[in-house]
């Protein structure tokens, strides 16, 4: 990885969570937040998520986001490569659209925009990537797509208008009011945006499959753990993809929505020819989401130098001492990462304080590198 990686230096909260008030630097590397339960260490990490990208990693309900008693929260986020420094704001407050800022100017959305980290987190809810229903797959995967292509980030939107148009074309004809040829346009459409969202997504499952492996590997899954794109369609062109859909109105029109295409895709975790999903321990669940997430490091890392920013909340408790070793190295491997743990030395190796080590209670960051709190 290149030395130019953006990476955030300071965060600023304001009436965020359980923060009144409360800014620190970052670490380079590794920051370690440290602080018992319910004392705002997964808050902060959310704070970083929702000033990278605009909304949070926990919750729908962004009401929840604002402080008790509070009317508007705001987070701030410095970010800096060796070349230039950049500031993000976020302003949110319930009921209104939020209010994005970047280096002062006023932003529509933070997709796309260059001085943006990427960002990849670690929660132990997000296990329903690995155990839980495909929709959640496929949308981490197009995200993917989106990180390592920016330009092929609509695809999956065009997609999804072109299937609720022809959505509600399958409900007028089964309720008479249009004509069940006026399918073949939109079994077009639909199909021309379906092969380039399938093309882009077995090839962001490609790229990833030995990373992925590897970093199971070495976190100590002892066998060969496989991530493997299982599109539901076998078309090879648009013309392909529109004979199925064709061959289909038939249940189509029974059911009133479209049963086939790529938002029926999934993607498999096996760890020796098994479905993690169906037979695997919780252990080796987070061990492959860990995998994962560090495979999405590396590959980004290494096409377009930009490792993501991750953030991994909880994580060492359901894991020994050896595979906490294990984790540890790897983040340290390269790229920017914030870690939180119920006590220090749940870390191997976790830095002193001031030197990357946060410590927070009850919505105060009490020490760390410029730690401020009120």
């Amino acid at each position: 990885m290149g030395g130019n990686a953006l990476r955030v230096t300071r965060l600023e909260l304001r009436d965020f969570r359980n923060y009144s008030a409360a800014e620190l630097e970052l670490g380079g590397e590794l920051t370690v937040v440290a602080g018992p339960n319910g004392a705002g260490k997964s808050n902060l990490l959310e704070g970083i998520y929702f000033g990278c990208t605009g909304r949070s990693a926990r919750t729908s309900t962004e009401r929840e986001l604002v402080r008790r008693g509070a009317s508007v929260a705001r987070v701030v986020l410095d970010t800096a490569d060796d070349e230039s420094d950049h500031r993000i704001e976020v302003g949110f407050e319930p009921g209104e659209p939020k209010r994005l800022k970047v280096d002062g100017a006023s932003v529509d959305s933070l997709a796309g925009i260059g001085v943006r980290p990427l960002v990849s987190v670690f929660l132990p809810e997000r296990l329903e990537l690995v155990k839980g229903p495909p929709a959640a797959r496929r949308a981490h995967l197009d995200r993917v797509v989106g990180a390592l292509w920016p330009a092929r980030a609509d695809t999956r939107s065009a997609y999804s208008r072109a299937l609720g148009q022809r959505n509600a074309l399958l409900a007028r004809i089964k309720n008479g009011t249009a004509a069940a040829n006026a399918l073949d346009a939109w079994d077009a459409e639909l199909a021309r945006h379906g092969v380039r969202l399938m093309e882009d997504r077995r090839a962001a499952a490609d790229g990833l499959r030995e990373p992925f492996a590897e970093l199971a590997k070495r976190l100590g899954l002892r066998d060969r753990a496989e991530l493997r794109y299982r599109p539901r369609s076998e078309a090879g062109d648009a013309d392909a993809l529109a004979a199925e859909l064709a061959g289909r109105r038939e249940a189509d029109l029974e059911r009133g929505f479209t049963v086939h295409g790529p938002h029926r895709d999934d993607v498999s975790f096996l760890l020796g020819g098994t479905s993690l999903r169906a037979y695997g321990s919780q252990g080796q669940q987070r061990t492959a989401l860990l995998a994962l997430l560090l495979a999405e490091r590396s590959v980004l890392g290494e096409r377009r130098d930009r490792p993501p920013l991750m953030l991994l909340d909880d994580v060492m408790s359901e894991l020994d001492r050896e595979r906490r070793g294990l984790l540890i190295e790897l983040l340290r491997e390269g790229g920017q990462a914030v870690i939180t743990a119920t006590e220090a030395d749940h870390v191997p190796g976790a830095p002193a304080a001031g030197g990357g080590l946060v410590r927070v209670e009850d919505g105060r960051i009490v020490t760390g590198p410029r730690a401020v709190a009120a």
